[in-house]
């Protein structure tokens, strides 16, 4: 299998886009990507929206080449809208370039969702209708494409059991003896369902969602955070290669805060590395450090009219 990480925390903006192909079928992961509006009492600096542009720019190159496309849930930095917003480097041909004619498997707005994401999930469901070659509710379910299986977890906690986030979907593609599974927005993971699901599988490769520590004290507890480091480090053990990814490349401390995942890997001759790394780039975490962006490259002028003008910001591009 290939396996291409198009865009994450740790390539400078909010995703877990990932495009995955077997001699039978191409698969591209949430193709979503998303700049954190304020971060340090801070919007976006201009070198973020050039890194959601870039990646944008791969997700549209990836997506023309991918049969399916999917949505583990309808957070922005993990589907591509259908309205306009530079946030996400989007629009409505944006959205047409990435699901027209493809087979979409989302996950199902009528079990398991907040009432957000059930507003988004709708909202994008009237959209896509008739552009999607196929819509199907994907909880739960398991697809055949030759030798190719995809298989989906029914939905699991966005962290902790009881988290108001929602629900998420985590998906298995398995091809020979090789499985990739895609644990997006998991938190660590935090809870123990999610831990034992993902310990049941024999991924050979794992790309998840780590343990929100920037949001301890406020979203999430500290006793949270560390259950979370705990099952990833477990996880670590078992899963030769582990993709460290989103929420935990948020805090620029992030690698020592790790530690114990990443002595849990080595211990066993495992791999636990970021998603740059394993694209073999270095880490680029432009979110966690946007202050020192600011202090180092003020931006123009007219980017700061522009960030506070609501409505340029929708009919406008940054000036960037």
């Amino acid at each position: 299998m290939r396996v291409i990480i198009l865009a994450e925390e740790s390539l400078g903006v909010r995703s877990m886009a990932t495009f995955i192909e077997t001699p039978d079928i191409s698969v591209l992961l949430d193709a979503g990507v998303s700049l954190a509006p304020l971060r340090y009492g801070l919007p976006p600096h201009p070198v973020e929206f050039k890194a959601v542009k870039e990646a944008r720019e791969r997700i549209l190159e990836y997506a023309s080449q991918a049969d399916i496309v999917t949505i583990s849930h309808y957070h922005l930095d993990h589907y591509t809208p259908p309205f306009t917003s530079w946030f996400e480097w989007t629009n409505e041909e944006i959205f047409r370039e990435v699901y027209e004619g493809k087979i979409v498997l989302i996950k199902s707005p009528e079990a398991n969702i907040n009432p957000r994401q059930l507003r988004r999930a709708h909202s994008f469901l009237k959209a896509v209708k008739d552009l999607a070659k196929e819509v199907v509710f994907c909880d739960g379910k398991k697809f055949k494409f030759l030798a190719t299986d995809i298989e989906f977890s029914e939905p699991l906690p966005h962290g902790r059991d009881d988290s108001k986030l929602g629900w998420v979907l985590v998906t298995s593609i398995k091809y020979g003896k090789e499985e990739v599974v895609y644990a997006p927005d998991v938190q660590g993971p935090i809870s123990q369902k999610t831990l034992d699901y993902i310990l049941k599988t024999k991924a050979d490769l794992l790309i998840i969602g780590g343990p929100p520590l920037y949001l301890v004290g406020h979203k999430v507890s500290m006793n949270e955070v560390c259950i979370g480091m705990k099952n990833l480090a477990e996880i670590a053990k078992k899963i030769p290669v582990t993709i460290i990814a989103h929420h935990l490349l948020r805090l620029k401390e992030w690698e020592e805060k790790s530690e114990e995942v990443l002595v849990s890997a080595r211990e066993r001759k495992h791999l636990a590395i970021t998603a740059a790394q394993y694209m073999g780039f270095k880490n680029r975490l432009l979110e966690a450090f946007r202050k020192e962006l600011y202090e180092r490259e003020p931006p123009s002028e007219s980017f700061l009219k522009w960030v506070k003008n609501k409505a340029e910001r929708i009919s406008e591009p940054p000036p960037i």
